[in-house]
Parts: structure tokens; C-alpha cells; sequence
């Protein structure tokens, strides 16, 4: 694979989705001061949320699937693919086995499956490096 491969999805969609993502895991980082306990209570993606909120309740969380869900199917497989190899499962070699395998796995929980990746937004920049391109 070249280092001038073009993505099948616009640098513009992986950066707008990078940008919500960084936002919601902002959002997942803060503290709830009205904790019965008054002790500070920090929400991430490996745990759950709020006994209350199930995560496809939060309206952020339901904007970055729909996000996801709304793009064609070649885009999403691309995600897939980006954010694998930015964490690390293919390397820029493995690039259309990477593809292969995101298309072969492609479900119609693809906006669920990646919005549950904690780090997405770090590992869709690094998969976009990895192809030699540039998050904007």
C-alpha cells in the first residue's frame, strides 16, 4: 500500500467524527457533584454509566451512532478498519485485510460497536497517520 492511499470516506467525516468523539468522552469525564455520597463520581466507557442512564439513552452518545449509522456502508467499514489500525490490531501492510475483515464482520451495530471503543477518537487519528494523512 502506498502512502498516498485515499480513504474511501472524506478526511472531513473522520475528523468531524473524531471532533464529536473527543467531546463525548469530555463529557464522560466530568464529575457529578450530586452524588448522594458527595464523593465525586467519574464516568468512562469501560464502566457503565449512571445505574439510570443506559448509554443509548444519552443524547450524545445517540448522535455519534446515528452519526455513524447515517454514513454508506463502504464508510463504515472504513472506520472500522481506521480505528483498528490505529489501535494497533493490522499495521499500514495489513491495511486491506483490515478491510476485508471489517466488511466480513459488518453488522448494522456498526455507530454501537464503534462508539464503544474507548480511545476511538485517538485511535481514528492514529490509524489516519498510519496512512500518512492528516486529522483536521
Amino acid at each position: 500500500m502506498g502512502a498516498n492511499r485515499m480513504l474511501g470516506i472524506a478526511i472531513e467525516k473522520v475528523s468531524a467524527l473524531i471532533e464529536r468523539v473527543e467531546a463525548f468522552d469530555a463529557g464522560l469525564e466530568e464529575t457529578d457533584e450530586a452524588d448522594d455520597a458527595g464523593s465525586e463520581r467519574r464516568f468512562d466507557r469501560l464502566d457503565d454509566f449512571d445505574d439510570d442512564i443506559e448509554p443509548e439513552d444519552d443524547p450524545a452518545h445517540r448522535e455519534l451512532v446515528e452519526f455513524i449509522d447515517t454514513l454508506n456502508l463502504d464508510e463504515q467499514i472504513e472506520l472500522v478498519a481506521l480505528a483498528w489500525l490505529g489501535r494497533g490490531t493490522f499495521d499500514r501492510t495489513e491495511w486491506e485485510e483490515a478491510l476485508r475483515e471489517a466488511r466480513d464482520g459488518h453488522t448494522n451495530h456498526t455507530g454501537d460497536y464503534l462508539v464503544g471503543i474507548p480511545l476511538l477518537g485517538t485511535y481514528l487519528e492514529e490509524g489516519l497517520s498510519q496512512l500518512d494523512l492528516r486529522y483536521h
